[in-house]
């Protein structure tokens, strides 16, 4: 949970500034890929909507760009652009309230709110507490190099000798030291100096969260100066299950109704159209 946490913070900070404007559209020509996240073979049951009235939504105030405020003051992002979707589905009144990240939890089970819907991975800490529905969205791993490098086969056998720059203590230090032993991890206090090691040529390769670095790659940071390079690596064990919307314990009727939402949603095509709005360059 502690890596999740300061994940999260970084990556809050590296894209407060960019985000606060309207979501970027697509670029012609850019990877315009949108993973799965459904089986159109498991297609969930109606649930009983007639007891759901209302939705009570949380997210959080300051992670952009899944939630952050608008220009207007209200709650905006990702997150909240989905929660609006999926009341919009389910066809009943919704409202969206941004609180600090550490209280969602807790102002859940205080009963001020019905879902949380902030970026939240399931840990076994947090299936203790709270009940989630199906993944909605993860963030992979992926490696990044500048464009004129010559390192094209991401393989570990081809990159012995290479210098790879990984933030330290994260899940992406521990995969790369654990899977590509003949290259050298060089850990980084933070996201943006492993970041300006790779711009500087300090290192081969930048090993990081593909949602990050995606936003770093379509940002005017970046200076173009690098590109993905093999991948996506979504091992659940190092990056996690994927991040759901919570309810509290035993609120089935509520899960399955998202879980139910979030299906449709996928299958009418206006999810992809809600991630090539925010992603132009695929973290995947």
């Amino acid at each position: 949970m502690l890596v999740a946490v300061l994940a999260l913070a970084a990556l809050a900070s590296a894209r407060r500034a960019d985000a606060q404007a309207k979501p970027p559209a697509p670029a012609v020509g850019m990877d315009l890929t949108v993973p799965g996240f459904w089986d159109p073979r498991r297609r969930p049951e109606r649930p009983d909507l007639t007891r759901i009235s209302q939705i009570r939504f949380l997210t959080e105030n300051d992670y952009p760009p899944f939630d952050f405020p608008g220009s207007d003051g209200n709650p905006a992002g990702f997150n909240v652009d989905l929660a609006r979707m999926i009341c919009e589905e389910l066809k009943v009144n919704c409202t969206i309230q941004a609180r600090r990240f550490d209280t969602l939890i807790g102002a859940l089970g205080d009963n001020r709110g019905d879902a949380i819907v902030a970026s939240l991975a399931p840990t076994p800490a947090l299936r203790e507490r709270v009940d989630f529905s199906d993944p909605y969205y993860r963030s992979p791993a992926r490696f990044v190099a500048r464009r004129d490098a010559n390192v094209n086969d991401i393989a570990p056998e081809r990159l012995e000798g290479r210098k790879i720059a990984v933030v330290a203590g994260t899940a992406h230090e521990a995969y790369a030291k654990t899977f590509f032993t003949e290259a050298e991890a060089k850990p980084y206090p933070t996201p943006e100096a492993a970041r300006e090691a790779l711009r500087r040529g300090e290192v081969d390769l930048l090993f990081g969260d593909g949602i990050q670095l995606a936003f770093w790659l379509n940002g005017t940071d970046s200076g173009n100066c690098c590109e993905f390079r093999g991948g996506p690596f979504t091992e659940s064990r190092y990056f996690g299950e994927g991040v759901g919307i919570a309810v509290r314990r035993g609120n089935e009727t509520l899960r399955l109704a998202l879980n139910w939402a979030l299906f449709g949603l996928w299958e009418k095509g206006r999810f992809t159209d809600l991630w090539l709005r925010y992603f132009p360059i695929s973290p995947f």
